[in-house]
């Protein structure tokens, strides 16, 4: 299944503990299905004392979210929606369902 969400695209979260939140994709895991959220589905994890963090401890990272848990924020009309793929001079581009704006 491809994906249509890729890095650095805002989303807005459909379902989970963080439901209504809105954040930047941070990294997009394709093989997995799964994408990480800047400030979403927030986890605390014990990281032992290593040279670039010597004290060690509890820390707070995001996890993976599945990709149909989210849902891309249109820039131009500002809402959650789906996405079209139209061709473009042999080129696919990302279109918003709601408002037909390019999103690439």
């Amino acid at each position: 299944m491809k994906m249509n969400i890729k890095k650095n695209d805002k989303v807005k979260v459909l379902a989970g503990k963080d439901k209504g939140a809105e954040g930047t994709v941070i990294r997009s895991l394709p093989a997995k299905q799964r994408v990480v959220v800047e400030k979403v589905n927030m986890v605390t994890k014990a990281m032992h004392p290593t040279q670039a963090n010597p004290q060690g401890g509890l820390t707070h990272v995001e996890a993976p979210i599945h990709v149909s848990n989210v849902a891309l924020v249109c820039p131009k009309c500002n809402k959650a929606t789906r996405v079209s793929v139209k061709r473009v001079d042999g080129k696919k581009i990302r279109v918003c369902k709601k408002c037909g704006a390019d999103i690439d």
